[in-house]
């Protein structure tokens, strides 16, 4: 029987419930929420007026509240911005209370079956007696879980979620560290390629840039995923390309996930979309850390 691991995950949550929950939240965010079920999951960015990424988020549903699932960087600074326009609507938003629990394993089935998570049909979300389950992936689920909660007995539990940010990166899941917020355009994560953009939903904050990026063609970078050898995580997220003989900038990490038993470095960075997939990179202040591009899980291109 394979094996099943529970990683406590550093993410965290804003909830959302009221009256204008729905129009509130639907302004602000690039995703369409009339497309939100209680049985799906729909990734979703939050920018500024200029349309720059203050986070990327899953968004759920349960029970009266919306919620968005990102990391501490990016919920601490979203929940912020929401938080000012907020007196002008009925919506209450906050900090949800709720951990969240990463299930991985290469067959989730035994588990899922002892807790009573139930996916239907084409599913990606569904409500168990704990909380919420969003699949990721047939190798990873998603818990939002109460207090009552508890890991069955069968399922190791991990003190890192290094394994779960590692299938996270591999998956080309966009996340922001601190330092790449406010610096992206959505596209430049690949947030359309995961169908975290709405190009046919009326206004919200940052359209403006974000469709010119589309109909203008205005847009010449691309999130890949680099991996190589490292003695732990890179302390500056700067990488260096090779020209030549010399060495120049060309971008910054904004994930990273570090495997002890095999010392592998994976990690998210930004570059030009025209970028030689076969170039070698380096970390600037380590620079015996090369880094190679992996390939993407899913295509760039447009519909």
């Amino acid at each position: 029987m394979s094996s099943v691991y529970a990683c406590p995950l550093s993410h965290k949550l804003i909830s959302l419930n009221g009256a204008d929950k729905l129009s509130y939240l639907h302004g602000q965010i690039t995703q369409d929420l009339n497309k939100l079920t209680n049985s799906n999951y729909l990734w979703a960015g939050h920018c500024s007026a200029k349309g720059k990424l203050w986070g990327v988020f899953k968004l759920f549903a349960h029970q009266d509240s919306y919620y968005l699932a990102g990391s501490d960087a990016e919920v601490e600074k979203s929940l912020a911005e929401l938080k000012k326009y907020a007196v002008f609507a009925r919506v209450d938003i906050s900090a949800a209370s709720q951990r969240l629990i990463g299930l991985i394993g290469d067959d989730l089935t035994e588990i899922l079956t002892q807790l009573n998570i139930n996916f239907e049909d084409d599913a990606t979300a569904c409500d168990f007696s704990h909380g919420k389950a969003l699949k990721l992936a047939s190798n990873r689920v998603l818990l939002m879980v109460d207090s009552q909660f508890s890991v069955p007995d069968n399922v190791s539990t991990l003190d890192t979620d290094a394994p779960w940010k590692q299938a996270e990166i591999l998956a080309g899941e966009p996340q922001l560290s601190s330092e790449a917020i406010g610096e992206y355009v959505p596209q430049m994560v690949n947030l359309h390629a995961i169908n975290g953009i709405s190009f046919k939903k009326g206004c919200y904050t940052g359209q403006e840039t974000v469709a010119r990026m589309k109909y203008l063609g205005k847009n010449k970078r691309a999130m890949y995923i680099v991996s190589g050898q490292s003695e732990g995580l890179l302390s500056e997220p700067d990488l260096e390309i090779q020209l030549g003989e010399n060495w120049r900038r060309a971008g910054k990490l904004i994930a990273q996930s570090f495997d002890e038993q095999t010392n592998r470095l994976t990690g998210l960075v930004v570059l030009p979309n025209d970028t030689d997939v076969t170039q070698v990179f380096r970390a600037k202040h380590t620079p015996q850390v090369e880094l190679s591009i992996l390939p993407l899980p899913y295509s760039l291109e447009d519909e």
